[in-house]
């Protein structure tokens, strides 16, 4: 996600789940503590060695590189700034919101499987940790176990009933 992607919710900030805000700081760390001295070393390093030249590519790749940690670093700034944790007791298990766990069952094939739902800051299919923005996240919002959602994924028209919600 770039810097334009950041989101900042209506209500003044982003919501994000503990385990995301914690995420989000190990992440600023290392790009403190670790990336920005490393980097800072290498282009010591080259220029003491007198390796930079203006047409030096070596050059180029670590200001590159330089810049993205600092837009990164920039960016989950921005992010601090705005966020909200959310409590556990602020997760609702009435109906889906922004950290609900959600257990559903796929209508088609009649896999069960959960999701938790997340601001896209913090979303990560590949955990099971779906986007409020996303096509399945947006269809889940504000619903109830034994709701049955519908809607369209890219591979096609989804079916999913809610099972469940948890914290």
């Amino acid at each position: 996600m770039n810097e334009a992607e950041i989101i900042v919710e209506p209500h003044g900030g982003i919501w994000l789940t503990a385990d995301g805000y914690s995420q989000l700081q190990v992440e600023l760390d290392y790009l403190t503590t670790v990336k920005r001295p490393e980097i800072a070393d290498r282009i010591r390093e080259s220029q003491q060695h007198g390796e930079f030249s203006e047409d030096n590519q070596e050059l180029d790749e670590v200001k590159f590189e330089q810049a993205m940690i600092e837009n990164r670093v920039g960016e989950l700034k921005t992010i601090f700034a705005n966020a909200h944790v959310l409590e556990k007791d602020q997760i609702s298990i009435d109906h889906v919101g922004i950290g609900s766990l959600v257990v559903v069952n796929d209508e088609q094939y009649g896999d069960q499987f959960e999701v938790r739902v997340v601001s896209s800051i913090e979303s990560d299919p590949s955990r099971d940790l779906i986007s409020n923005e996303s096509p399945m996240g947006t269809a889940l919002l504000g619903h109830a176990p034994g709701d049955l959602v519908v809607f369209e994924a890219p591979e096609g028209k989804k079916r999913f009933k809610i099972v469940e919600i948890r914290r």
